[in-house]
C-alpha cells in the first residue's frame, strides 16, 4: 500500500501541523507542569518561569522570522498551508490564551507558598510601616541609579532594551506647556534583585521590585503628580542574518551582532493590567506595534524572575527530591581510562551518570605527556567551563589543540567570542565554523603516542560539552577506541579545518552531506524487509520532527506496514493516526523534571538490529545548514542499555502525553503500574553503579602477625 501512496498525496497540507503552533503546544505542555497539583510547588514555579522563557525566544527568532517575510510582502505557505501572516495570527491568538493560564497558575502557586511562609505581598498588602521601610529602601538603593527618559522630547529616541522592564508614568502638565500630558519612562534597573525583603517583616516577606517602584514615582517627580504609571516590556526581533561567507573576521561580526540585536524591530510589548489608555496607546503608536502585538497580564510582567524565588534556600521540602549523579556504570574501578577504552566502549547517560568522565579525558589528555593532540567542537558551554580550562591548559604544555568554537550558536554568541579569545591566547588552534553552516556536532578526538605507535580516544555525544546543562538535560554519549570511529572522527575535524571532502566515511555519517540520505535509507529498508511474521519496526526519540521529506518517508512506510513509535519532545509536524497514511505512527512527548535532548535511533532491520546516536533532530535546519554526525554503537551490551532507555521512554505513562490526529495531546491512560521514564532511568542508574561498585570491591585477610 506504501507505494501506491501519491507523492501529490503526501503533500496535502491536512498531514501536516504548522510548526510554530507544534512548538505552541509543546510549551503548552511545559504549562501543564506548572499547574500539576503532583509538582512540588518551587518546582511549578521554575516551569512556569520556563514558559515565559521559552515564548522570550520563540517571540525573539520564530515570530521575528514571520514578520520579517510578511513585512518583504511573501505569501510563500508553509506545509500545513498556512501563510506568513495566519501564522502570525493563530500565534497571537494561542499565546494570548496560553499567557492568561500562566498568569493564574503563577497566582495560584503564590497564593499556596504564602500558606508555606514564603509570602509576595501585593502593594495593597502593604501596612503602613512596611510601606515606610520600603519607602528608605528605594531613596537608599534604587532612587540613585534611575534614570528616567521623556522618550517623546528626546531626539534621536534613546534605546529601551528588549526583555527588561520599564514603568511608563504619565505625568501632569505644566501650566506652560500646550501638549497632551508628558509621559516619562523608567527602566528597571535590571542588576538589582527582583524580590526585595520586606525590612523588619519575617524572612519570607517579599516585594517586587517594580512594585516598589512604582510607589514611590513621586520621589523621582517632585515637582510633577504622577496621574498614571505602567509597567511594560518589549520584545526585539533577534533573528539576524549572518552572511558568514563574506566576513573578513567571524569574530569581529559576532561580536556586532550581539550589538545589532538591542537596536532590532519590536515584535511583542507585554503591559500591566489595568494599563492607562494613554500610555498604552501611546506606546503601540510609538513602536508601531498591531493591537494583536499586544498582551496585557493582570499580574506579574517577565515570570522568568521566578527562578529567584524557586532558587530560595531553606525550601527544600517544596522541591523535588535530589538525584545525585551516578558514577558511570562501565567506568567503576577503571584507574586508568585510556586501558579501559581499549577494553570496551563506554556508553554515558547523564543526568542519571556524572558528566565528570568527559572533564576526566580532556583534564588526563592535558596532563598526559604521551598525549600529542586534542581537536574538540565547542556549540555551547557553561561560564566556568573546565573543559576550556584544560584545553587552555594542554595548549600551554605544548600539545596541538584544536577547538572548533561555534560562534552563532543562538544567544551564546557573546560567551563563545570570549571563550573563542581566551583559547587563542592559550596557544590553542581556533576554527570559528564553517562558511555557511552551524557546526552542531559533539565531538573530542585525542590522539596518543602507545608503543610506539599513535592510538585515537573519541568521544561523541547527543549533548553540548556543558557541565552545567550535563545536570539538567538528559543526553547520551560514547567513549570508544573503536578504529572505525576513530579514524572517521579524525577525517571529521580534517573536514572542518582543511579542504579534505566528505566522503569514504566508515561508520559515521555527516550532514549536510549525506545524514538525509541515510535517514531514508534507514526508513525505507524496513519497508524492504519488513514481512507479516516480523513487521519493520521503527523507533526514534529526537527533540523535533519538522523536515517534509523525513516526513513523507514515514509514511510510506506506515501505509507499508511498518510499526512506528516515535518520542518527540517539542515541536512535531507530522501528523498521526490518519488512515490509509498513518495509522502505524505512535508520537508521545515527555516534559518532566529534566529536559529530553537525546537523540537515539532504532531500526529492527529484519533481525539485524542497529542502534544510532546522532547531534541532529529531524529538522530541515539540521539535515541542510548545520554540521552534524550519526554514529552507530556497536558494543551488544551498550545496545541493550540503548533498548532499556526506549523501552523505558515509550512505558511512560505518567509524565508522556500522546499526540492525537487533531493536534492535542492526551495523558496516556493505563491500567498497569505507574511509569514515570526518568525516575525509573535514575534507579537503574543507581542500581547499576552500586552493583559495579560491588563487583570491584577487593578483600584482603588478615593474618596472625609474624613472630618476633
Amino acid at each position: 500500500m506504501g507505494k501506491n501512496l501519491r507523492k501529490k498525496k503526501l503533500k496535502d497540507p491536512d498531514l501536516y501541523f504548522n510548526r510554530e503552533l507544534s512548538w505552541l503546544e509543546f510549551n503548552d505542555r511545559v504549562l501543564g507542569e506548572g499547574l500539576n497539583e503532583t509538582v512540588p510547588l518551587l518546582e511549578r514555579l521554575k516551569f512556569l518561569a520556563i514558559v515565559s522563557s521559552n515564548l522570550d525566544e520563540f517571540f525573539m527568532v520564530r515570530v521575528a522570522g514571520l514578520y520579517q517575510q510578511h513585512r518583504a510582502q511573501l505569501r510563500r505557505r508553509d506545509p500545513s498551508g498556512l501563510t506568513p501572516l495566519g501564522q502570525l495570527d493563530r500565534i497571537s491568538e494561542r499565546v494570548h490564551r496560553m499567557v492568561a493560564e500562566q498568569t493564574q497558575a503563577i497566582q495560584s502557586v503564590l497564593t499556596q507558598l504564602a500558606g508555606k511562609g514564603l509570602r509576595v505581598l501585593e502593594p495593597a498588602a502593604w501596612s503602613a510601616e512596611q510601606r515606610q521601610l520600603l519607602r528608605r529602601y528605594f531613596t537608599a538603593e534604587i532612587l540613585p541609579i534611575l534614570t528616567p527618559l521623556a522618550l517623546p522630547d528626546l531626539h534621536p529616541d534613546p534605546l529601551l532594551p528588549g526583555l527588561q522592564l520599564h514603568l511608563a508614568a504619565l505625568l501632569d502638565s505644566d501650566k506652560t506647556e500646550q501638549t497632551s500630558p508628558p509621559i516619562v519612562v523608567v527602566p528597571v534597573p535590571s542588576l538589582l534583585p527582583r524580590f526585595i525583603q520586606i525590612p523588619s517583616a519575617g524572612p519570607g516577606q517579599l516585594a517586587r521590585l517594580e512594585d516598589v517602584l512604582a510607589a514611590n514615582l513621586d520621589r523621582v517627580f517632585a515637582r510633577r503628580k504622577v496621574r498614571a504609571a505602567t509597567v511594560f516590556r518589549l520584545t526585539r526581533d533577534a533573528d539576524i542574518a549572518i552572511q558568514d561567507d563574506e566576513a573578513g573576521d567571524l569574530l569581529e561580526m559576532m561580536e556586532q551582532v550581539v550589538l545589532d540585536r538591542r537596536r532590532q524591530c519590536p515584535v511583542r510589548l507585554e503591559i500591566g493590567r489595568p494599563s492607562d489608555a494613554r500610555i498604552q496607546g501611546w506606546l503601540v503608536d510609538w513602536l508601531g506595534l498591531r493591537a494583536e502585538d499586544v498582551y496585557e497580564i493582570d499580574g506579574m510582567l517577565d515570570a522568568t524572575g521566578l527562578f529567584e524565588l524557586a532558587g530560595r534556600p531553606g525550601l527544600e521540602g517544596l522541591k523535588d527530591p535530589e538525584w545525585p549523579a551516578q558514577p558511570a556504570r562501565d567506568l567503576v574501578g577503571c584507574e586508568d581510562l585510556w586501558q579501559a577504552l581499549q577494553d570496551h566502549d563506554v556508553l554515558l547517560s547523564h543526568p542519571y551518570e556524572s558528566f565528570d568522565p568527559v572533564v576526566r579525558m580532556v583534564r588526563q589528555a592535558a596532563e598526559d605527556p604521551d598525549v600529542l593532540a586534542i581537536k574538540q567542537t565547542l556549540y555551547r558551554t557553561s561560564g566556568d567551563s573546565p573543559i576550556i580550562q584544560a584545553l587552555e591548559h594542554a595548549a600551554q604544555l605544548g600539545k596541538q589543540v584544536t577547538v572548533l568554537v561555534e560562534l552563532r550558536a543562538r544567544f551564546d554568541e557573546a560567551r563563545n567570542v570570549q571563550w573563542a579569545r581566551r583559547l587563542e591566547d592559550a596557544g590553542c588552534l581556533v576554527i570559528y565554523g564553517i562558511a555557511g553552516y552551524k557546526t552542531h556536532s559533539k565531538a573530542l578526538l585525542i590522539v596518543r603516542r602507545e608503543s610506539g605507535r599513535l592510538q585515537r580516544y573519541v568521544h561523541l555525544a547527543t549533548g553540548n560539552y556543558n557541565d552545567k546543562t550535563a545536570r539538567l538535560y538528559s543526553d547520551v554519549g560514547l567513549m570508544t577506541a573503536d578504529r572505525d570511529i576513530t579514524n572517521d572522527v579524525a577525517g571529521f575535524f580534517n573536514l572542518l579545518t582543511g579542504y579534505s571532502e566528505a566522503v569514504g566515511w566508515s561508520e559515521l555519517t555527516i550532514a549536510p552531506t549525506d545524514l538525509r540520505r541515510r535517514f531514508l535509507e534507514l526508513i525505507d529498508r524496513e519497508v524492504q524487509t519488513s514481512t507479516a511474521e516480523q513487521r519493520g519496526l521503527i523507533l526514534a526519540k529526537v527533540n523535533s520532527l519538522q523536515d517534509p521529506k523525513i516526513i513523507e518517508a514515514l509514511y510510506r512506510a506506515a501505509a507499508a506496514g511498518v510499526d512506528i513509535r516515535l518520542n518527540v519532545r517539542g515541536i512535531c509536524c507530522l501528523r498521526p493516526g490518519v488512515k490509509g497514511v498513518s495509522q502505524r505512527i505512535e508520537v508521545v512527548s515527555i516534559v518532566d523534571r529534566y529536559l529530553e535532548h537525546a537523540r537515539i535511533f532504532y531500526f529492527r532491520n529484519g533481525g539485524h538490529e542497529e542502534y544510532y546516536l546522532g547531534s541532529a533532530d529531524w529538522m530541515t535546519r539540521n539535515l541542510d545548514k548545520r554540521l552534524e554526525l550519526l554514529f552507530p554503537v556497536k558494543d551488544p551490551n551498550l545496545r541493550r542499555r540503548l533498548q532499556y532507555f526506549l523501552e523505558t521512554y515509550f512505558a511512560d505513562n505518567v509524565k508522556a502525553r500522546r499526540l492525537l490526529p487533531d493536534g492535542r495531546y492526551e495523558p496516556i491512560a493505563s491500567e498497569g503500574p505507574a511509569v514515570r521514564a526518568q525516575e525509573e532511568l535514575y534507579r537503574d542508574a543507581v542500581k547499576a553503579a552500586q552493583a559495579a561498585q560491588a563487583a570491584t570491591m577487593r578483600f584482603r585477610p588478615l593474618r596472625r602477625p609474624a613472630a618476633e
